[in-house]
């Protein structure tokens, strides 16, 4: 029986270099890469990188220009959220400052995987590439309440019924496109999704 001790090796070096990768894909962005990597790293908490993406988006809010960036990983047992604001100075924090949140997830509890792919030109002949994609990941992790007023059924009826409402989980949602995110931002993000799902598939 051959030895497994050289495919484990191979496999080490592999996750060595995923590693480098997600942080050269950090510094990439340009969005405050130490801060990020720091944040990234205590979270991964010294587990092997099977797979990444990295999200830089910038958003318009009024007159303001916001940068945000999320950084997912997978790693052997647990799937790594970080997202990083920026914020203007304040009354506590006169300075610039940024806020980095990082969450980090057991695969068996992951409960969906959904991937939603677009592509332009169905019918033709050579299926094009997807344009876009949107990677909905559930956990059960967070939940929002949507309430409203109660009734009944007779319609003079002024009684107080209360609330009803439903609970309904937030899902962890990433949307890459083509147009916004360069062309091999969907190709990475479906590669990230092709692995989550495959290490959610016995979990």
């Amino acid at each position: 029986m051959p030895s497994s001790g050289p495919s484990r090796a191979t496999s080490e070096v592999e996750f060595l270099d995923r590693a480098r990768e997600l942080r050269a894909a950090i510094d990439l962005t340009g969005y405050y890469p130490d801060v990020v990597n720091e944040a990234v790293l205590a979270a991964v908490a010294g587990e092997q990188v099977v797979s990444y993406y990295v999200h830089h988006e910038t958003t318009f809010e009024r007159d303001e220009v916001r940068r945000h960036l999320t950084v997912v990983v997978l790693t052997p047992t647990r799937l790594v959220r970080a997202h990083t604001d920026e914020h203007p100075g304040d009354d506590l924090l006169p300075e610039p400052y940024t806020s980095t949140s990082t969450e980090a997830i057991s695969v068996s509890s992951i409960s969906s995987v959904v991937v939603t792919r677009i592509a332009t030109q169905p019918t033709a002949s050579e299926v094009s590439p997807p344009v876009e994609a949107v990677l909905t990941i559930g956990w059960g992790g967070l939940s929002r309440i949507d309430l409203e007023p109660a009734g009944c059924a007779d319609p003079a009826c002024d009684a107080d019924h209360g609330y009803t409402g439903m609970l309904a989980p937030d899902d962890f949602s990433l949307r890459a496109s083509e147009a916004a995110d360069g062309d091999s931002a969907v190709t990475r993000l479906l590669a990230f999704a092709e692995a989550l799902s495959m290490r959610t598939r016995g979990a």
